[in-house]
């Protein structure tokens, strides 16, 4: 399969492009930031891509190799000054893999991460219930500190299942199912040893869209360059600056919370967990965790909570915090929270932006178009934000290797790639929108903390309703393979 080298850059006069754009600026002020006025200039020259990825994350980054294995070159501004290293772990079900399979590193991230086998879920409150009640206490024991040598504990090495809602293996339930839990970092690693040297530009933070015209876009950023892209791929993030400029609305924070962690056990023949997700349901409280390697377990607590409150930067204090939420749960969810290092430890706000038709900005304007969470954040509830943006990455590839054969070589005007991006989202809508909301109606029903909700759930929905085939049908869909376009007839 053909590989491009990274798309040649170079630099143009610029003033009279830029006196263009200017004055594009003052007669359409909806094409520019309030940002770009008078930025910082290192330079007056005006560096040319044909297409530029603003971000470094897993969909910007599975954009470029996708791109990179049909011939396509981009470059990739990141604005740190390294690959993130921050976050913890993603669950990535068989559409993921898919997706990992076609661009090239899955056999690498396979060889590292375990494979989930199973699912043991424990409920809490009715745990709790039923002690309290044997044991003649008030109902208000429920959240109180049980007794150590009385506590409920889950399934572990060495120990028995207590009040369990359900086991089963995946291949019971799942056949071929292919689920992992990744560290973030691993993957972000994986997809970026597969660009060539200089594909990502570090410490090159976007600070506005200065204009469009017939030839491309501009970028302005926080050190004064300036990039004129045929093609701009918003890959930001959550809080997109690019989607915000494009006016989508804020991420909608959907009332609870998430701790995350990873700990690590690199000494003593490693973790003595199967590979199974154990999952403990409460009341607006839900706790978990699963094996990622022989030597990290990843973990994660949901609470309710109305705002999500300042920011706490002292990981130690985080750390309290989380224990504090799930004191007197079981034994082995406590004992992996500890081992985990207080810097592996994240506390987010979980949020949302539901695609609705006709309400929601197209996802392109021009020649600039966005993916993965900048697009369509999801709440992670049926683990398919990381999932969803492989898939984009490897349509809009697609169809933006598509319009660079039709093109030729050159430097064309940009609309062939505009009307690729519109393709990409008539595609890619009917997927992202149903998951986006099913994925919030799911947090929504497990978070909640009424008792009558909490016992129907417990007693009936969990043990006796859901399949997890039916389920999991989500993770049957195939966005296709990675297929070199034909070149154009001469």
């Amino acid at each position: 399969m053909a590989l491009a080298t990274t798309a040649a850059s170079s630099s143009v006069s610029s003033p009279p492009f830029s006196s263009c754009l200017y004055h594009r600026r003052r007669r359409s002020c909806d094409v520019v930031t309030a940002a770009s006025a008078s930025p910082p200039r290192r330079s007056e020259a005006v560096q040319r891509e044909d297409i530029v990825i603003v971000g470094a994350g897993v969909a910007g980054l599975a954009t470029a190799v996708s791109l990179r294995r049909l011939g396509v070159g981009a470059t990739v501004l990141e604005q740190g000054a390294s690959l993130r290293a921050g976050g913890t772990s993603l669950t990535l079900f068989k559409n993921g893999w898919r997706v990992l399979d076609a661009i090239g590193v899955a056999d690498e991230l396979r060889s590292k991460h375990l494979r989930i086998q199973g699912y043991v879920s424990l409920s809490l409150s009715l745990s709790l219930h039923c002690w309290c009640r044997l044991n003649g206490l008030p109902s208000s024991e429920l959240h109180g500190d049980v007794p150590a040598d009385r506590r409920i504990k889950m399934r572990s090495a060495a120990g028995a299942t207590t009040d369990v809602l359900r086991e089963f293996t995946f291949e019971e339930e799942a056949p071929g199912q292919e689920v992992r839990a990744v560290e973030r970092r691993a993957l972000l690693e994986a997809l970026a040893s597969r660009l060539p040297p200089g594909a990502i530009s570090f410490s090159s933070k976007f600070r506005s869209i200065a204009g469009q015209g017939p030839d491309g876009t501009v970028l302005e950023l926080e050190d004064g360059r300036r990039i004129l892209s045929k093609v701009v791929v918003g890959c930001d993030g959550v809080n997109s600056p690019i989607a915000r400029w494009m006016s989508f609305s804020e991420p909608r924070y959907v009332g609870h919370m998430a701790f995350r962690g990873l700990a690590r056990y690199d000494g003593g023949g490693g973790h003595p967990f199967e590979p199974k997700v154990n999952y403990i349901y409460g009341r607006g409280l839900r706790a978990g965790f699963v094996p990622v390697s022989p030597t990290k377990v990843y973990w994660f607590i949901c609470f309710n909570r109305p705002t999500p409150g300042p920011k706490v930067t002292d990981p130690a204090a985080l750390k309290r915090e989380a224990l504090e939420l799930v004191r007197g749960w079981p034994a082995d969810l406590l004992a992996v929270m500890r081992d985990t290092p207080d810097n592996a430890v994240v506390r987010t706000p979980l949020v949302d932006r539901w695609l609705w038709p006709g309400l929601a900005p197209p996802a392109s304007r021009g020649g600039v178009v966005l993916a993965g969470d900048a697009w369509h954040p999801m709440t992670p509830n049926l683990g398919q934000g990381a999932c969803c943006a492989l898939e984009d990455a490897v349509v809009l590839a697609r169809r933006l290797a598509a319009a660079a054969a039709g093109s030729g070589s050159g430097w064309a005007t940009a609309e062939p790639y505009a009307e690729a991006m519109r393709a990409y989202e008539r595609e890619r809508w009917p997927r992202v929108f149903p998951l986006t909301a099913r994925a919030g109606l799911v947090g929504a029903l497990v978070q909640w903390g009424n008792p009558a909700v909490c016992a129907a759930r417990d007693g009936v929905v969990i043990p006796r309703l859901v399949r997890l085939g039916p389920f999991l049908e989500h993770t049957n869909f195939d966005c296709g393979l990675l297929e070199p376009a034909a070149a154009p007839s001469p």
